[in-house]
């Protein structure tokens, strides 16, 4: 980072912290990322809600892709790992 990079690849960044700590790295990665081409790896859905596009892979193919809100308008695969990460379906 200290090369102020116009590419930054992040993997599964924020795996192994608690939600509290994820929080608060949100906010230093939203302003970090800012004006950068950025591609993030993760399995924790909260890690990329903001992005500009996510791109569901599966077994190495796109399955979805789209901005978070796009992806759960079409209620597909994204829109069911989400809601079973957050609990979601109880509530549908």
């Amino acid at each position: 980072l200290l090369a102020d990079p116009r590419i930054l690849i992040l993997d599964e960044a924020t795996s192994s912290i608690d939600t509290k700590t994820e929080m608060a790295l949100q906010e230093g990665l939203q302003r970090l990322l800012r004006g950068r081409t950025s591609f993030i790896v993760a399995h924790r859905l909260s890690t990329i809600r903001n992005a500009d596009r996510i791109m569901y892979i599966d077994y190495g193919r796109i399955v979805e892709e789209g901005t978070h809100d796009e992806l759960m308008k079409k209620k597909g695969a994204y829109w069911k790992l989400y809601s079973e990460q957050y609990n979601l379906l109880e509530a549908i």
